[in-house]
C-alpha cells in the first residue's frame, strides 16, 4: 500500500523544528536545574555532616594506662608460653608471621589507634568513619566553635574550627562597661583634620569625578542610544547622588544632562505600548532592538519626569528626606533647575509621551508665588503657542488654564491668562479664509483632452492629475480639517474662560487681561453674543471702576467686534467716542506714555476702517485734540499722533479749515468739553503744529511741516517713502525710547582739525599785531630811547 501521508510544506517543517528546538531547551534547563538542586542537597547533607562530626570530636584513649597494661600481659605471657625461636621451624615462623598480618578482632591490639585493615576501610562514607569512633561524656561544658572552610586531600575532608572565645562572667557589670568604654576608646582612631584648603581641593576632585562619569556616560548614550539605553538608568540613579559635598551641583548636572540626552535622541514620533498579540508575534531582529529601545527610552523618561516632579514637591511642601543630605535652603536650587528641564522638555517635545503630564505640572507653576518660576512657565507656554503650528498641544494647555482659573475662583495672576494673546489662531484662520477665496485648480475634462491632446499626451496627463490629486489630498485636506476642528475647540474654552470672569469677577485683577484677550479675538467670536457682549463693555465703562488702560481696551474690544461681523448690526457707538475723547487727556509723557499705542489701534478701527459711519464735527474735534495731546508727549507717541492726524486729513474732507486763521461757523470752540459733537471745533486753529515744527526731534518737524503744508501726497511738502507708508502704530514702536538712545542718533557735526587751527592762528596773529603796533606806537611817542635798548636786548636774546 502506497504511503499516502501529506508532505510537510516547508513553513510548517520550520515552525515543527522550532518547537521542537523549544521543547529540546526546555528538557535541557529542566536536566540543569534538576543537576543543580542534586548538588545543592548533597552539599547541604555534607555540610550538616560535618558540622555534627566536629561537634562531636573524639578524645583518643590514654597511652600511658594502655602502654602499661600491654607490657605486664607481654611479660606474662613470655613467662608463660614463650617457646624459643630456635626450637621453631622456618616454615612455621613464616605461617606464624603472616597469620598475625591477617589478626582478627579477637586477637587485634585495643590501644592501637589505626584502623588494622586500612584498605577496606578507605571507600567507607565519612560518617560511618566517625560513627564508630568511640565517644566520651561530656564532663566539661561543650566549647563553642567557629566553623571555617574544610580542607580537602587524599585521605578526604579534613574539617577545620576554631574555639569561639568566652566572656568572663564573675568580672562585674562596671568593671564590663569600663572594658567596653576603654575598647571604644582605642577603637575609634582620631579623624585627619583636614583645613579649608585640604577640604575645598578635596571636593573640587570629587566633583571632577563625577563630571567625567556624567560626561562618560552621556556621550556613550548619545553616540549608540540603541546599545546603550540601559546606560540610562546608571546615569539617573546618580540623582539620589549620597555624598552631602557634591550632592547638589552633581543633581543638577544630571538633571540637565537627562534633558539633554532625552531631546537628542527621542524620535519624532509619540510611541505607544505594544498590545499582547504585537507581544507573541515574532519579528525580526531588528524590529526586535527597535522595540526595546523603545520600551526603554518611555519607562527611563517617566521614571525621569517623576524624579523631577518629586523635587518639586518636596520643595513645595518643605519636606526633608531621612537621609538629610541636601539642605532644604538647597532644595529651591534644585527645584528651579527641574522646573526649567521640564519647561525645556515641554518647549522641545510636544509630540512625545507623557506631554500632557509635563502640561499638568507647569501651568499650576505660571501662579507660583516665586517670580523667577513663575516666569520660566510663563515664557515656556508662550513659546509653545507660537511654534504650535497644528494645535494639538495649545489646546492642552488652554484646557487646564481654564482649569485652574475656574478651580482657584478666578484668584491667579493676570500673566496667566495673557498667555493666550500669543495663540496661533487669528494667523491661520486668515491663511485659510485667503485660501478658500483663491480659485481652485480645475482638471481637464475627457472631452478636452480628446480635442486638444494626442493618445501620449493624454495618457501623461492622467498620470500628471493623478499624483496632484493624491498630492493635494494629502498635504491640505486632513491637516486642515484637524487644525479648523483644534482651533474652533480651543477659542470656545477661551471665550469661556472670559465669559465667566466678565460675568463673576468683573472686579478682579484678570479683567485687564480678559479686555485685552477680546480686542484680539473679537472677529472669531459668534454674531450671537454681539449684543450681550457690547451691553457687558458699555456697563463696565459707565461703572468708573476701571482704570483708563482697561477702558481703552473695552473700546477696542467693542470696534473689534462692530468692524468685523458686527457691520449687518444697527447700533451707535457714539459712548464709546465719547469716552475716548474723555480719556485722551489722561495720557502724558510719563508712566502712560507706553498706552498711546493702544489709542492709535483705537484709532484705526475707530476712523480710518469706519470712516462713512464718522461725521465731520466729530473727525475734526478729535483732529485737534489729538494735536494738544502731541505736546504733551514722548517724540515716538508724537510721531505717531501726527501720522494719525495725517490720515485724518487725507480720509476725511474740508479738515483744512483748521489750517485757516478765520472762523467757518458760530460759536466759540470749548476744549473742555468732553463732547466731541458739540465743542465747535471748526472755529479753532491748529497752532500747536507751528510749536511742533521746532521740535527736538527731526521726524517731528517734519510731520509738522508736512500737516501745515495740507497733507499733500506730492511736491516739496510730501514725506519721504521711509514714513508715508508706514502706519502710526508701526512709527511709534520704531520711535521707542526704551533703551534710552536717540532715534535716529544725533549727527555729530565737528569741523576739520587742520582748518580750525589754521583760522585760530590768523585770528592770533591779527590780534598780536594790533595790540603790538598800538604798544610800538606809544612806546616812541613817549620813551624812543627806552624803546631802542628793549629791541637790541629782544634781539640779542
Amino acid at each position: 500500500r502506497k504511503n499516502t501521508k501529506r508532505v510537510p510544506s516547508f513553513r510548517k517543517l520550520l515552525r515543527t523544528s522550532q518547537i521542537k528546538l523549544d521543547n529540546k531547551l526546555k528538557n535541557k534547563q529542566y536536566k540543569q536545574k534538576s543537576a543543580a538542586k542534586k548538588y545543592r542537597k548533597e552539599q547541604k547533607k555534607l555540610r550538616e555532616a560535618v558540622r555534627d562530626a566536629v561537634s562531636r570530636k573524639p578524645f583518643p584513649l590514654d597511652e600511658c594506662k594502655k602502654k602499661q597494661v600491654a607490657k605486664k600481659w607481654e611479660e606474662k605471657e613470655e613467662e608463660e608460653d614463650a617457646l624459643p625461636l630456635d626450637m621453631m621451624d622456618e616454615d612455621d615462623l613464616k605461617l606464624m608471621e603472616d597469620l598475625a598480618q591477617k589478626a582478627s578482632f579477637l586477637t587485634r591490639d585495643l590501644s592501637s589507634n589505626e584502623p588494622v585493615h586500612v584498605k577496606k576501610r578507605k571507600h567507607e562514607s565519612v560518617i560511618e568513619k566517625y560513627e564508630k569512633v568511640p565517644r566520651r561524656l561530656q564532663t566539661e561544658p561543650e566549647k563553642e566553635l567557629i566553623h571555617l572552610l574544610p580542607i580537602k586531600d587524599k585521605s578526604g575532608i579534613i574539617p577545620q574550627a576554631v574555639e569561639k572565645p568566652v566572656l568572663n562572667v564573675a568580672h562585674d557589670e562596671g568593671e564590663d562597661t569600663e572594658d567596653m568604654e576603654e575598647a571604644e576608646d582605642f577603637n575609634e582612631e582620631p579623624l585627619p583634620v583636614l583645613t579649608p584648603e585640604e577640604m575645598a581641593a578635596q571636593r573640587r576632585q570629587k566633583l571632577q569625578e563625577r563630571k567625567m562619569h556624567i560626561a562618560a556616560l552621556a556621550s556613550a548614550i548619545l553616540s549608540e542610544p540603541d546599545s546603550n539605553i540601559k546606560k540610562l538608568k546608571e546615569l539617573r540613579a546618580m540623582l539620589m547622588e549620597q555624598d552631602p559635598n557634591v550632592a547638589v551641583i552633581v543633581r543638577k548636572l544630571v538633571m540637565v544632562s537627562l534633558m539633554e540626552i532625552f531631546k537628542d535622541i527621542a524620535p519624532s514620533y509619540k510611541i505607544r505600548p505594544l498590545t499582547e498579540a504585537e507581544k507573541a508575534t515574532k519579528v525580526k531582529k531588528e524590529t526586535q532592538k527597535l522595540r526595546e529601545f523603545e520600551e526603554g527610552l518611555v519607562s527611563q523618561y517617566k521614571y525621569y519626569l517623576e524624579n523631577l516632579e518629586q523635587t518639586i514637591k518636596d520643595w513645595k511642601q518643605r519636606k526633608l528626606k531621612k537621609s538629610n543630605v541636601i539642605s532644604l535652603k538647597a532644595y529651591k536650587g534644585l527645584a528651579e533647575v527641574a522646573v526649567k528641564c521640564l519647561c525645556e522638555l515641554l518647549v522641545a517635545l510636544p509630540h512625545f509621551n507623557f506631554h500632557n503630564n509635563i502640561i499638568v505640572l507647569i501651568v499650576p507653576l505660571m501662579n507660583d508665588p516665586s517670580k523667577m518660576i513663575s516666569e520660566l512657565c510663563v515664557e515656556a507656554v508662550k513659546k509653545l503657542f507660537k511654534q504650535d503650528k497644528l494645535g494639538y498641544a495649545s489646546l492642552g494647555v488652554v484646557k487646564v488654564i481654564s482649569g485652574l482659573v475656574r478651580g482657584r475662583n478666578y484668584d491667579v495672576r493676570p500673566e496667566v491668562l495673557k498667555v493666550f494673546l500669543h495663540l496661533r489662531i487669528k494667523e491661520v484662520e486668515l491663511q485659510k479664509d485667503s485660501e478658500d477665496i483663491a480659485p481652485k485648480k480645475k482638471f481637464m475634462t475627457y472631452k478636452e483632452k480628446r480635442k486638444n491632446l494626442s493618445r501620449m499626451q493624454r495618457k501623461w496627463k492622467k498620470a500628471e492629475e493623478k499624483l496632484e490629486r493624491e498630492l493635494l489630498e494629502a498635504e491640505a485636506s486632513e491637516s486642515k480639517e484637524k487644525k479648523l476642528k483644534l482651533h474652533t475647540e480651543t477659542l470656545n474654552i477661551v471665550f469661556v474662560t472670559y465669559f465667566r470672569i466678565l460675568k463673576k469677577a468683573q472686579k478682579s485683577p484678570l479683567l485687564p487681561a480678559v479686555l485685552e484677550g477680546l480686542a484680539k479675538f473679537a472677529h472669531l467670536i459668534n454674531v450671537e453674543f454681539f449684543d450681550d457682549l457690547l451691553i457687558v463693555l458699555h456697563s463696565l465703562i459707565a461703572s468708573g471702576d476701571l482704570s483708563y488702560r482697561e477702558s481703552l481696551h473695552c473700546i477696542l474690544s467693542a470696534f473689534h467686534i462692530l468692524s468685523g461681523q458686527g457691520d449687518v448690526l444697527n447700533i451707535d457707538p457714539m459712548k464709546f467716542y465719547t469716552h475716548l475723547y474723555k480719556t485722551l487727556f489722561s495720557l502724558h509723557a510719563g508712566g502712560t506714555n507706553e498706552d498711546i499705542g493702544i489709542v492709535l489701534q483705537c484709532l484705526d478701527v475707530m476712523f480710518a476702517k469706519r470712516r462713512k459711519q464718522v461725521s465731520q464735527q466729530r473727525a475734526l474735534a478729535f483732529l485737534k485734540r489729538l494735536s494738544i495731546l502731541a505736546l504733551h508727549v514722548l517724540p515716538n507717541s508724537s510721531v505717531g499722533i501726527l501720522a494719525t492726524n495725517r490720515v485724518f486729513m487725507q480720509t476725511f474732507p474740508r479738515m483744512d479749515l483748521l489750517l485757516d486763521n478765520e472762523s467757518q461757523g458760530s460759536g466759540v470752540y470749548l476744549p473742555e468739553l468732553d463732547e466731541p459733537e458739540h465743542c465747535n471745533a471748526q472755529n479753532t486753529a491748529l497752532w500747536e503744529l507751528h510749536l511742533l515744527q521746532r521740535h527736538y526731534h527731526p521726524t517731528v518737524q517734519k510731520f509738522a511741516s508736512h500737516l501745515i503744508a495740507g497733507a499733500p501726497t506730492e511736491g516739496s511738502g510730501a514725506l519721504p517713502l521711509d514714513l508715508s507708508q508706514r502706519s502710526a502704530t508701526e512709527l511709534f514702536e520704531t520711535y521707542c525710547m526704551k533703551g534710552m538712545t536717540f532715534n535716529p542718533p544725533v549727527a555729530l557735526v565737528t569741523p576739520r582739525r587742520k582748518d580750525t587751527f589754521l583760522q585760530m592762528d590768523s585770528f592770533v596773529d591779527e590780534e598780536l599785531n594790533k595790540e603790538l603796533q598800538q604798544h610800538i606806537s606809544e612806546t616812541v611817542a613817549h620813551k624812543p630811547l627806552d624803546f631802542a635798548k628793549h629791541l637790541k636786548e629782544s634781539s640779542l636774546a
